[in-house]
């Protein structure tokens, strides 16, 4: 009974070993690149520029298969600084991916009926509410990707576009654009 125990457990350590050793032996570590171009990304996981999410747009724009024009919230500075992180030239918005104006989502609170569904589809957290209650948007929150438009229901939800003002305005090109060459 003991020499059974005994063979079990050094075929466990001598398993065990070579499984610690090929973990790190041949370990595949990730492409850096990648995390640098997802940095740049709004991180909305919105899928405007035909992936399912940032960290996916990003492999592909490091593998090549993928322009860096693609990302509609990202704006033209986002292009700018993947330009600027990559060594390339910059490219206008591609077709199809122009950016809108910078919109909120809105909740009409009479006709939400609480079926949690937006609350689901939302990347970032920006609908308050539980079931069977009426939900509502943290403006600040909210990136108008308009993720939560497609699963409601009732159709109780609208983008309201965002005036420009001093606390969401911004150079519409980045400030080493604008700065004379050395």
């Amino acid at each position: 009974m003991m020499t059974a125990l005994f063979v079990m457990a050094g075929i466990a350590i001598v398993l065990g070993a070579a499984l610690g050793f090929s973990a790190i032996r041949f370990r595949v570590e990730g492409n850096p690149l990648v995390s640098k171009i997802d940095a740049v990304l709004p991180q909305t996981q919105c899928g405007q520029c035909g992936y399912p999410g940032c960290k996916p747009y990003a492999t592909a724009i490091a593998s090549g298969e993928a322009d860096i024009n693609k990302c509609p919230p990202g704006g033209e500075e986002g292009i700018h600084k993947l330009a600027e992180l990559l060594g390339v030239e910059f490219k206008p918005f591609g077709e199809g991916t122009q950016p809108k104006a910078k919109a909120v989502a809105f909740i009409d609170e009479n006709v939400c009926i609480g079926c949690t569904l937006c609350l689901q589809a939302c990347p970032v957290d920006a609908i308050v509410g539980a079931a069977k209650q009426m939900h509502t948007i943290i403006a600040p929150e909210c990136t108008g990707c308009e993720l939560c438009i497609a699963p409601c229901p009732v159709d109780c939800i609208d983008m309201i576009p965002l005036e420009e003002n001093i606390d969401n305005w911004k150079w519409r090109y980045p400030v080493y654009a604008l700065t004379p060459a050395q």
